[in-house]
């Protein structure tokens, strides 16, 4: 009897993934049968990872906004270039930037162990974005599953999609408004700089030529940041509490302590200082906030049914 009854809910798990796959809806209860063990061998993973070294929770965060915001959230960030197409890795938002992969690549060959060619890579880079936010001590948020994984990637899609740390506001709110966002949901998402570290390079301009920026904390970047040379010297997002997933980094723009130009742009006069006073003031609802912009982007034009394939490799097409 109980293994009738198992079989039913087996089944039903398929089918009800299957249909989920099948109308382009994501459920969180994808791999309940199909992979009982997935969700916690990812979590477990993501925790260890990010134990190991703090900074890995921001960039497992990151690989999964530098997925999405790229021809959707299909694991196409982690192929490998071929002979047909160069893919995202060398665009200029992600060369020598993204990290992460040998995380995901752990991930996978755990994941493959016990459940062959069932998880896809594009829902472990979901999934593992989530726990990296939670084992900082953020928001958790259900993950929609059932993606499949792209059989192609685009360096010029990159270059093209992901918003640049140098943009003015406008054009940040016109780059997530051509992915859907409204731009409540922009500054929320833009709160992921709480956790993390950035180039020189990125934010040089920004400490010798803004005015926008409070003199002390000027003073201390220069010291790691010099006019030339150092461009891969590194200086948290977060000057208060770089690690921690927090509402810190509101605080900071506020203080004209925003370390990216685009950063500080969320608080310079326009129309979003309003969104960002409430985030410094009211942590809960930037949690709350920043728990259904993921969602939303982890919605972005999933592969579904027959669309892409389930890697087996995240670097490779089968």
């Amino acid at each position: 009897m109980a293994f009738h009854s198992y079989g039913h809910s087996f089944s039903f798990s398929i089918l009800f993934c299957m249909f989920a796959m099948v109308t382009s809806q994501l459920t969180s209860s994808c791999y309940e049968s199909t992979c009982p063990q997935a969700l916690s061998i990812i979590r477990s993973s993501v925790i260890s990872a990010v134990a190991k070294e703090h900074r890995m929770g921001a960039s497992l965060l990151r690989l999964h906004f530098h997925d999405c915001f790229v021809n959707g959230c299909d694991a196409s960030v982690l192929l490998d270039d071929t002979s047909s197409f160069t893919g995202e890795k060398s665009a200029g938002a992600n060369v020598n930037s993204l990290r992460g992969f040998e995380v995901i690549d752990d991930i996978k060959t755990k994941v493959e162990a016990v459940c062959p060619g069932v998880v896809s890579c594009a829902d472990i880079v979901a999934v593992a974005a989530r726990d990296s936010v939670v084992a900082l001590g953020g928001p958790s948020w259900n993950v929609g599953l059932g993606r499949r994984d792209s059989t192609t990637a685009s360096k010029d899609a990159a270059t093209k999609d992901i918003p640049s740390p140098l943009m003015d506001l406008s054009a940040l709110i016109s780059a997530f408004a051509n992915k859907g966002f409204n731009t409540k949901e922009m500054v929320a998402l833009a709160g992921a700089h709480t956790t993390g570290l950035a180039r020189c390079q990125l934010f040089r301009g920004r400490v010798y030529n803004e005015t926008s920026i409070e003199s002390n904390f000027a003073t201390s970047l220069k010291s790691n940041c010099p006019s030339t040379g150092g461009d891969t010297n590194l200086s948290p997002l977060d000057v208060t509490t770089s690690v921690l997933f927090d509402n810190a980094y509101f605080k900071n723009l506020i203080n004209q302590k925003g370390l990216l130009h685009s950063d500080q742009q969320l608080f310079s006069g326009g129309s979003t200082d309003s969104q960002v006073t409430t985030y410094s003031n009211d942590p809960s609802a930037f949690y709350a906030d920043f728990a259904s912009a993921m969602v939303k982007m982890g919605n972005l034009s999933p592969l579904t049914g027959k669309s892409g394939q389930i890697r087996t490799n995240c670097h490779k097409v089968n």
